[in-house]
């Protein structure tokens, strides 16, 4: 059974586009058949981060009507699907969020896990994508701020009867700086999917307009997204990486 997923945050510069990419390359790479889709259409991402900034058909014209779904879905060279959205003002017109309903069933029938990547905050996009989702997965950056503001986006799903799977911990330093795991699941009190740690591989990896799933297979934020993707299927996980190493050490 398909599963729509809304990789979501309360704010931007989380690293939501970033986790949406590498959890749809960790799965094209478990060979499940999944498709990124960039439902943040203010300030959409995905289609620079895979170096395709302009296509002919975006999900922008699916939403103004002038196109179906199945013709904005484009693969990358890495094997991963996706749907972009317009950088155009022009394209910004005339769009119609209601048709996410029957985007989302269309693609429930072409692929085994969709997964959004939304727009941060809780404007008619975010509220949009999020009717249209299964399940919620936050990302948060470990601070007061970002945690506070996946909060607010727990609040939300909650009031759209949208189960939250969980949050994934980004740009995790492993500083006293940083706000602990179990401070973090005391105030989310949503399961913590996985940890992220800051890793320029990340960085290296959108210059080579790829993810660092693939580009930087070993790095730490590759592999942590690797355990982080086979959690969400149930798949069996790899011998413990960084992201478990990291939350023995922050739980004892």
């Amino acid at each position: 059974m398909t599963k729509i997923y809304l990789i979501a945050s309360g704010k931007g510069g989380t690293g939501k586009t970033t986790t949406a990419v590498n959890l749809g390359s960790a799965l094209n790479k478990l060979n499940e058949d999944v498709v990124v889709v960039d439902t943040n259409i203010t300030t959409p991402n995905l289609g620079l981060y895979f170096g395709a900034p302009v296509v002919p058909v975006s999900l922008n014209h699916v939403l103004q009507g002038k196109a179906n779904i199945d013709e904005a879905i484009y693969e990358h060279e890495s094997g991963i699907k996706i749907v972009p959205s317009s950088l155009s003002l022009k394209d910004m017109e005339k769009l119609d969020y209601d048709k996410f309903e029957g985007i989302s069933n269309k693609l429930r029938k072409l692929f085994s896990h969709v997964i959004y990547d939304s727009a941060a905050g809780l404007g008619e996009e975010s509220r949009k994508a999020m009717e249209s989702c299964d399940e919620v997965v936050l990302v948060a950056n470990p601070n007061i701020l970002s945690v506070t503001d996946a909060l607010k986006t727990i609040k939300f799903a909650e009031e759209m009867n949208k189960p939250v799977r969980g949050v994934i911990v980004t740009r995790v330093k492993g500083t006293k700086n940083d706000m602990t795991l179990k401070s973090i699941h005391e105030m989310l009190e949503v399961p913590l999917l996985g940890v992220v740690p800051e890793d320029l591989a990340v960085e290296a990896s959108l210059n080579r307009k790829n993810s660092v799933v693939h580009t930087h297979p070993r790095s730490k934020a590759a592999r942590a997204y690797q355990d982080i993707a086979a959690k969400l299927i149930g798949r069996k996980k790899k011998p413990e990486g960084f992201g478990k190493r990291f939350w023995k050490a922050m739980f004892g």
